[in-house]
């Protein structure tokens, strides 16, 4: 099954392609947008080709699954809707459903990992609670997915409250390097086939 084209009320999900790679630098030169995720710094742009080649090895790993870059019209401004084509809206961020692959994550091809980055301007819009309830309901409805899992930095409050709109539970609070006092500690949470099951209308 290829990865498809997703649509919510406002965002057109595309799979990422090569051809997003400008998009990906532009996301990732903001160092508030990677405040939680790359210590604050923006990245370079090899940093920035060897991201998005692992990200594409990473998609053909399971079908149906990998990453998808949002567009939106008027800037996902609340009533639009989303743009026929990715060239007819805006880029919104990139959104992120890959198998589960992390040190501190399951070695499950049923396991999936949630994701998402958004443009600094489209932040607290509620864009990345609606992509990520469309990808939560690909991963289980479409995919058949066991679990969906997402991860964050416990200090980072604007991600677990998505995780948390979305209806998704914590599980633990971890260090993935260990006792090292530079390292932040990380929070878990995870949506199940039975929760999704539970709440696909409300979630």
């Amino acid at each position: 099954m290829p990865q498809p084209t997703l649509n919510t009320a406002r965002l057109l999900l595309v799979p990422l392609a090569d051809r997003h790679l400008d998009l990906e630098l532009q996301l990732d030169s903001d160092p508030e947008v990677l405040r939680y995720i790359n210590g604050g710094r923006a990245r370079s742009r090899d940093e920035v080709v060897a991201a998005h080649g692992q990200r594409m090895a990473l998609a053909g790993t399971v079908d149906g699954l990998g990453f998808w870059m949002a567009f939106g019209s008027d800037g996902g401004a609340r009533g639009s809707t989303p743009p026929a084509r990715e060239d007819e809206g805006e880029f919104i961020g990139l959104m992120m459903l890959p198998p589960a692959h992390g040190p501190d994550q399951p070695d499950d091809p049923t396991v999936t990992d949630l994701g998402y980055r958004l443009v600094r301007r489209y932040w607290r819009k509620g864009l990345a609670s609606e992509a990520s309830r469309a990808l939560l309901r690909h991963a289980f409805d479409t995919v058949g997915q066991s679990r969906v899992i997402a991860q964050t930095m416990a200090v980072n409050t604007g991600s677990r409250g998505v995780m948390e709109a979305i209806g998704m539970r914590y599980v633990r609070t971890y260090r993935p390097f260990g006792d090292d006092p530079l390292s932040g500690a990380e929070v878990e949470y995870e949506m199940t086939r039975a929760m999704w099951e539970a709440c696909r209308a409300s979630c």
